[in-house]
């Protein structure tokens, strides 16, 4: 968002990777039937309703294991949490995909730009959300 690069920002990006190749739209397409401006924010209200194998693509036509690909959309949820500090790093998110190991439940997104309602927290995330302080500075020429 700054034109920053850091590792955080590279593990964020490819949580939205993720999410954009398993709906097969971009984070950025906008509908207006749906709750959110956003993808992120869309695949996080059918987290939190249980119905989050609705964003798969169309396309599939179901040719896919549900399973697999909830974890996957499990793993992009993680890597895209509002707290960096809970995002997974590309080491364990390689582990993740390779193992059947048990997923912690993803919190709250970042950058959730939503119109008409507060997105809910997942039930089972344990609840609590942080929230990112804004500082503005102001420049001024003397």
């Amino acid at each position: 968002m700054e034109g920053r690069y850091s590792t955080k920002s590279d593990v964020f990006s490819f949580g939205v990777l993720l999410l954009e190749i398993i709906a097969g739209k971009r984070n950025t397409d906008y509908c207006k039937e749906r709750a959110s401006t956003n993808l992120i924010g869309y695949v996080w209200i059918l987290w939190t309703e249980g119905r989050v194998l609705d964003i798969v693509d169309s396309t599939l036509c179901q040719s896919y294991p549900p399973a697999l690909v909830l974890r996957c959309i499990q793993i992009g949820l993680l890597r895209v949490q509002e707290n960096a500090i809970n995002r997974p790093s590309m080491l364990e998110v390689v582990f993740m995909l390779g193992n059947e190991t048990p997923l912690s439940p993803p919190k709250k997104p970042a950058f959730l730009f939503n119109e008409n309602q507060d997105l809910p927290e997942s039930s089972t995330s344990g609840g609590g959300s942080s929230i990112n302080e804004v500082t503005a500075t102001s420049i001024s020429a003397r």
